[in-house]
């Protein structure tokens, strides 16, 4: 498993090669590395960091700046926007599969809209990314995908019922030995699985039984963004933690005399991640 030391040693040893010409100061990861995009000014919340650690988790699922990389519902781009300056500074692609512009539900509309505003307006910096809707025609071009990463969302396929279907796209679109990572908020192994994951939380089990049914082959899992204080039994589901910290039902009136400061301690979910890949003999690169 990669530790936080090793990760970091990497990206200053092995990563300086990526670098863009420009000369860097001793604080400063070389243009073009994996820490230079995670380090960008333009990153959103990185103060997540703390909880997601993006370093050894992208490092963790394979990521190279040359690959044709496929992030389903990126949100509001959170990961978009370390992804898509690394990739667009090493030659890579980025194809974002988001939610529907014609969905009825007023909240994916609203995040779909922030995400365009925030990552189409500077191709220089974000490169050209090709968008795809998840759930309505294919992911991206059979066989033509790397890596896809699909982070904190297995709940929202399960709520839509479009789970199985869309884990047999994301198989479809890649490369024979490409990879899928997966990074999902981590219910109890005890118990029965709710269908919908009505609390955001979801059975590891659950999801490599996902995986596996699609077609995949298990690689590895890592514990990098496990939290053991996170007792999983929250009042407004993995919503109640950070960074949502939500004091009241869905659809209902924020409650002021809710005590947010237990979940705060808390910090955000235990989650599990977790790498899958392709069947099949990976594509080598010609000399």
């Amino acid at each position: 498993m990669l530790t936080r030391r090793s990760a970091l040693l990497a990206v200053t040893l092995g990563l300086a090669a990526c670098g863009r010409g420009r000369s860097a100061s001793v604080d400063s990861p070389p243009e073009g590395s994996l820490a230079w995009a995670i380090a960008g000014d333009w990153r959103l919340e990185p103060e997540r960091d703390q909880w997601r650690h993006p370093l050894q988790t992208l490092m963790f699922w394979g990521l190279e700046g040359n690959q044709t990389v496929l992030e389903l519902l990126p949100g509001r781009g959170w990961y978009t926007a370390i992804l898509a300056p690394y990739l667009a500074a090493n030659g890579g692609k980025l194809i974002a599969a988001g939610f529907d512009p014609q969905s009825p539900s007023l909240a994916q509309r609203e995040t779909l809209a922030a995400w365009q505003a925030r990552f189409l307006h500077d191709p220089r910096l974000y490169g050209e990314i090709e968008q795809r809707i998840c759930g309505r025609g294919p992911l991206a071009a059979p066989g033509s995908v790397d890596l896809a990463i699909l982070s904190n969302n297995v709940h929202t396929l399960m709520a839509e019922g479009t789970a199985e279907r869309i884990f047999r796209d994301v198989l479809t679109a890649l490369k024979p030995g490409g990879a899928f990572g997966v990074e999902q908020h981590r219910a109890s192994s005890t118990g029965l699985q709710d269908p919908l994951a009505g609390t955001g939380y979801v059975q590891e089990a659950y999801v490599r039984a996902l995986a596996q049914e699609a077609g995949f082959e298990f690689v590895a899992a890592s514990d990098v963004n496990a939290n053991p204080r996170d007792t999983r039994d929250h009042p407004f589901g993995v919503w109640t933690l950070p960074p949502a910290l939500r004091t009241a039902p869905l659809g209902r009136p924020d409650d002021p005399n809710f005590d947010t400061e237990p979940f705060r301690a808390i910090g955000e979910s235990d989650r599990m991640t977790l790498k899958f890949r392709r069947p099949g003999p990976a594509a080598v690169a010609a000399p």
